[in-house]
Parts: C-alpha cells; sequence; structure tokens
C-alpha cells in the first residue's frame, strides 16, 4: 500500500466512516436512543422516524463506503474485486457525500431554509463540513490512487 496523502486522507475517511457504521448500529440496537440532533425536525417534532431496518441499512451502507475507499487505496488488495471496481464505487461515495452537503434545499445540507433546530445547528457546524470532508477524501482515493 502506497501512503502519500490520498492514501492517507482516505484511511482516516474509512475509519471515520466505520465510526458512523458503529454509530448506527448502536441506535439500532438502543432504538435511536440520543440521536435527535441527528434528525431534521419541525416544531419539536421529528420529520421522520427511523426504524430499526432503515437504521441498519444505513450502518450497512456506510461499511460498503468503508470497504470500498479501503480497496481503492489498496488496504484490501487485489483479490476478486477489480480496482476499478473500488474507484468506481468510490467516486459514487464522494458524490453521495457531496450531494447530501448540498442537500435538498429545505431541511438539509448547506443550502437549508429551516434554522433553529437541533439538527439545522449541528448539520451546518458537523454534518454538512464531514459530508464535504469525506466526499474530498473519497475523490482523492478514487482519481489519485
Amino acid at each position: 500500500m502506497n501512503m502519500d496523502a490520498p492514501s492517507i486522507a482516505g484511511a482516516l475517511a474509512a475509519t471515520v466512516l466505520l465510526f458512523l457504521a458503529m454509530l448506527h448500529v448502536y441506535w439500532a440496537i438502543r432504538g435511536n436512543t440520543g440521536s435527535s440532533p441527528a434528525i431534521p425536525s419541525v416544531d419539536g417534532k421529528p420529520l421522520f422516524v427511523p426504524s430499526r431496518a432503515a437504521t441498519v441499512a444505513v450502518a450497512v451502507a456506510l461499511g460498503i463506503a468503508a470497504l470500498l475507499l479501503l480497496g481503492t487505496i489498496g488496504v484490501l488488495g487485489a483479490g476478486i474485486v477489480p480496482h476499478n471496481v473500488y474507484r468506481v464505487g468510490t467516486s459514487g461515495v464522494a458524490t453521495v457525500f457531496l450531494l447530501r452537503a448540498i442537500g435538498e434545499f429545505r431541511y438539509v445540507g448547506f443550502f437549508k431554509r429551516v434554522h433553529g433546530t437541533p439538527f439545522a445547528y449541528w448539520d451546518t457546524r458537523v454534518y454538512s463540513p464531514l459530508c464535504i470532508v469525506l466526499a474530498t477524501a473519497c475523490a482523492a482515493a478514487a482519481v489519485f490512487s
């Protein structure tokens, strides 16, 4: 494995993705305890209540994203999956995180119109910036690895 800047950024991003996957597994087991700032709300009521299955699905998607990234930077080796599959997958992950950071223009992302909620506070300061960092790390790994 080559430890150039894109590989280091990719390894750090994969670590964050695996942590987030584990957090979602915890929420699925514990019934989303402590997750209220992670869900958009209006007038103090969440816009949706994620099911345990949906929360596990997000955890699985985050885990797959981490594996794609690790494959792209060469941690997983050149086994059965061609390197270009990892790169294309990692490019897709970068795109998803970029779109998440941009948002849907109402409740989520940098261009949201609803402010003043716990979710909006954390989305502006942590979630959307983290999505930009993850998108950049994934894109760098996909292009330069």
